[in-house]
């Protein structure tokens, strides 16, 4: 099968195409025939060698933590899925990756792909969606009435969390630059901070939950806008626990565990118009499809998800 690997850490000129043999799976597996992955920022940063203590690999590695296309082959413990069933996933980091014709899964991580989604758009979702739901349902506890802050509304897990917050009858508020506060409006910001010209630590307060994307200076700052009692969860960086313990703050780095059951869950609220991916940018299948599609994530600017057509 073709395959998009990197066989050394490096900048994106270690991205290539090569010819490999299709992974075999377990009992508990299945094959997955991918027709769409997506680019994430720890997919670049893996590439670059910043997580090799964390996450040991062997060359050559196979990026990529989206998954959605068709299953073609089932072990023989499998009794949820079978061959032909549409799937998303986000597979277990330890199985290469969704840079490839084929994917390995545990079936434990599967859902069926939501039925009013292509392909394309459901690969988006896995891995920032279930950050999302997991910084917002598991982290936070999230309840009606909360005030959530959401930074960096138009990326990924912001688009996703703010609609997630919405469906649990937060007042949500969130960062984004001028351009994109009618993309954050249509998915019911509820106070709109342009990042550029506002200040949101002059502007927000006494709230509940802040969900930081973004880390350094941006994190240290929301502390400000929480109440006492309140809740920062970040996905960029460990915050001060010195702080937090002054403030009362529930606070830490969260790392998103792969989960089916809650993906599915989201697909259900997919399915029923509660949330819809963001899909911002599509390139090809190949390698100078995914140079290119990592060098737009390294921006930081991407707007709404990178998604890789495969079929």
């Amino acid at each position: 099968m073709k395959a998009v690997v990197i066989e050394e850490y490096g900048g994106r000129n270690q991205l290539k195409m090569k010819e490999i043999p299709k992974p075999e799976i377990g009992e508990h597996q299945v094959l997955v025939e991918m027709y769409a992955t997506s680019i994430n920022p720890i997919d670049w940063k893996v590439r670059e060698g910043y997580l090799k203590e964390g996450l040991p690999f062997e060359f050559p590695v196979i990026l990529g933590w989206d998954a959605a296309g068709v299953i073609t082959e089932t072990g023989s413990k499998v009794t949820k899925f079978q061959i032909g069933d549409e799937v998303f996933a986000r597979p277990d980091t330890t199985a290469k990756g969704t840079y490839a014709e084929y994917t390995v899964v545990d079936e434990h991580l599967l859902a069926p792909k939501p039925k009013n989604l292509d392909f394309k758009e459901a690969a988006s979702v896995p891995l920032t969606g279930l950050t999302a739901w997991q910084c917002l349902v598991d982290f936070s506890n999230i309840n009606k009435g909360n005030k959530v802050l959401i930074h960096a509304g138009a990326g990924g897990v912001g688009s996703f969390a703010i609609q997630i917050a919405k469906h649990f009858g937060a007042y949500v508020a969130s960062t984004a630059s001028g351009k994109n506060e009618d993309l954050l409006t249509e998915l019911g910001v509820d106070e709109f901070i342009n990042y550029k010209e506002q200040n949101f630590e002059d502007i927000l307060h006494d709230y509940d939950i802040v969900v930081d994307t973004l880390g350094g200076e941006i994190m240290d700052k929301s502390f400000q806008v929480l109440k006492d009692g309140g809740k920062l969860v970040s996905i960029a960086g460990n915050p001060d626990e010195e702080k937090a313990k002054a403030r009362n703050i529930k606070a830490g780095f969260l790392w998103l565990e792969p989960d089916g059951e809650q993906l599915d869950q989201l697909g259900k609220l997919i399915e029923a118009g509660k949330v819809k991916p963001v899909v911002g940018h599509e390139f090809p299948f190949s390698e100078e499809g995914i140079k290119e599609a990592h060098k737009l994530s390294e921006t930081h600017h991407a707007k709404g998800k990178i998604v890789i057509r495969m079929k």
